[in-house]
């Protein structure tokens, strides 16, 4: 009995165990509040961690920056390569004409002192007829010359032909014959130029009174040397040239 007792002494009396109150929580606040201490701890370690990167000299945003104003820059400097380069390109282009143009007056500026120096030859020649009045009525040739041209196989003639004071100016008619004497593959070739058997309406065709100026471009084959030039003018109806004239190349 005495045992007894005292249990019941110890959990009703004096000697009793202190009794906890506990305040019940629903689970959702509870939760809530999980999600709310999470959340300030996330926060609290980015910014930590944040200040620890501006601490130690690195700042996540001022690189951020950094890059886009570098990322501007370089489309800036492709923008610019790309206006360089048209306008070198155009440059070239200008170039390119400018030269042209510089070749095409020089090869005038050649022509024109070629025409020169023919006109000075005629004028020399005209002038040594003055004071005799001309009155031979032999044909004559004069100035006859050939040069190679900027093509291969491609020559060009000149010569000034005369015919005295003839009864009543009767005009001279007949053509032109170049007999061209050439060295090809080791060998000496003679053509003539028109070829003989070739038709009469192929032929240099002359017709003049006191004087006329004959001028003309023939070709051999690419690799021949011309070495000696005839020229011969033939009267219409006549076997026999009324005047002949050489001309020999230097090479």
């Amino acid at each position: 009995m005495s045992t007894l007792l005292r249990k019941l002494r110890q959990h009703f009396g004096i000697a009793a165990r202190p009794m906890a109150v506990r305040t019940h929580v629903a689970l959702h606040w509870r939760l809530l509040a999980a999600v709310a201490i999470g959340s300030v701890t996330l926060v609290s370690a980015w910014w930590l961690y944040g200040a620890a990167q501006r601490f130690a000299g690195f700042d996540r945003d001022v690189l951020e920056r950094e890059v886009t104003a570098l990322r501007v820059r370089s489309a800036e400097l492709e923008k610019e390569a790309v206006r360089l380069r048209a306008m070198a390109d155009t440059s070239e282009s200008t170039l390119k004409i400018e030269q042209t143009a510089q070749a095409e007056l020089k090869t005038q500026l050649r022509r024109l002192e070629d025409e020169n120096a023919r006109l000075k030859e005629d004028l020399s020649f005209f002038e040594t007829l003055i004071p005799n009045g001309a009155r031979d009525e032999k044909l004559a040739i004069h100035g006859f010359r050939v040069a190679p041209e900027a093509m291969p196989g491609e020559y060009r003639y000149r010569m000034l032909l005369t015919q005295g004071s003839a009864p009543r100016d009767r005009e001279f008619q007949g053509s032109v014959q170049l007999v061209v004497d050439l060295q090809r593959d080791g060998r000496s070739t003679i053509l003539t130029f028109p070829d003989e058997k070739a038709p009469a309406g192929d032929a240099l065709k002359l017709a003049f009174k006191r004087f006329r100026r004959v001028e003309g471009v023939f070709r051999v084959e690419p690799g021949a040397i011309v070495r000696v030039v005839h020229v011969r003018i033939l009267e219409s109806g006549a076997r026999e040239p009324r005047a002949t004239q050489t001309f020999r190349l230097d090479h």
